[in-house]
């Protein structure tokens, strides 16, 4: 698709995002070594943690496959916001007086793994880097699937093109499950805007949220769930709680201190939802060295954005 299609396309998807703002997409991850964040306190029970809009932020990416790119997203109002690809600038705005930005690439970004983030100039003199990273595969030749997933340090992954995990029916989407930093389970994806999902481990509810606005929900179980294997059922409810759509696929829950530990030693169970993306920003501070655990492992993975629970993969030290 041509670079002038997409704006005309994408004008209207962002008229829209911040004419009925906002949903931040959130991720895993952890800083980069560069990066070091301060863990912020816990909050009070049924208090929200505000956010810095000092900070700038992603809302929507979308990337074609030829490489042309469009993104949009918030800052302080009157802050410069510079888009990096692996830490070099390709394209900077002005937040206008609303703190929304949005900018089209120049020219496309090439074939392979990119690493995009932010950073704000502030008009009162601060310079920001953004938490959230987006980690972008673009095909070779324009062939095949563009894959972006956008992480923040202690919140769960989210697809923005690329694979999940579809229902028999319906909407739903089961896209990642990764772990926090004390090693507890969060599961997300989509489904349709407002719709009821419910989340089974072992045959055994384990809670239920509801799809926001934009058709994206988040959970982490109310309940601890011991180690072993299961089969992990999520259902979409319509008003009346019947179910309308289902997703069943296995489930292999680590013991926490485990699955932590064995991420620091180099070591990986996959999990469904895992992509190679975001392990290789777990171990290595940047999803784009994804290529470093596919040549280690290139006997189990025929596709690399196709690995399945239960394999275990050597994840070489860099």
């Amino acid at each position: 698709m041509k670079l002038g299609a997409i704006i005309g396309a994408f004008v209207v998807a962002v008229v829209l995002l911040f004419g009925g703002y906002w949903f931040f997409l959130r991720g895993d991850g952890e800083p980069s070594p560069s990066e070091v964040v301060e863990e912020p306190v816990a909050p009070d029970a049924g208090e929200e943690v505000a956010e810095d809009p000092s900070i700038p932020t992603f809302d929507i990416v979308r990337v074609e496959r030829d490489g042309s790119t469009i993104a949009a997203g918030r800052a302080l109002p009157g802050a410069r916001v510079e888009l990096k690809a692996n830490g070099e600038v390709v394209a900077e705005t002005t937040a206008d007086q609303r703190g929304e930005w949005v900018m089209v690439l120049e020219n496309p970004l090439s074939p392979g793994t990119i690493e995009l983030t932010l950073t704000a100039r502030n008009p009162d003199g601060s310079t920001k880097d953004s938490r959230q990273t987006v980690a972008v595969s673009v095909p070779e030749g324009g062939q095949g699937q563009t894959l972006v997933v956008r992480s923040e340090p202690g919140k769960a992954s989210k697809v923005l093109q690329g694979p999940g995990v579809p229902a028999d029916a319906g909407g739903l989407v089961l896209e990642t499950i990764d772990y926090d930093e004390k090693g507890n389970v969060i599961i997300s994806g989509r489904g349709d805007p407002g719709a009821t999902v419910r989340i089974y481990v072992g045959g055994d509810p384990v809670g239920e949220t509801k799809a926001d606005a934009d058709g994206r929900w988040e959970l982490t179980p109310s309940q601890d769930i011991a180690p072993g294997q299961y089969a992990l059922r999520v259902d979409q409810l319509d008003e009346e709680g019947r179910v309308v759509g289902r997703i069943e696929v296995p489930f292999e829950r680590g013991e926490p201190q485990a699955v932590l530990a064995a991420l620091r030693e180099g070591k990986v169970v996959i999990q469904p939802g895992n992509n190679l993306w975001n392990i290789a920003r777990r171990l290595y501070g940047s999803g784009f060295s994804y290529t470093v655990i596919y040549e280690a492992n290139k006997d189990q993975i025929r596709d690399p954005n196709l690995i399945y629970p239960g394999q275990i993969f050597e994840t070489p030290v860099r």
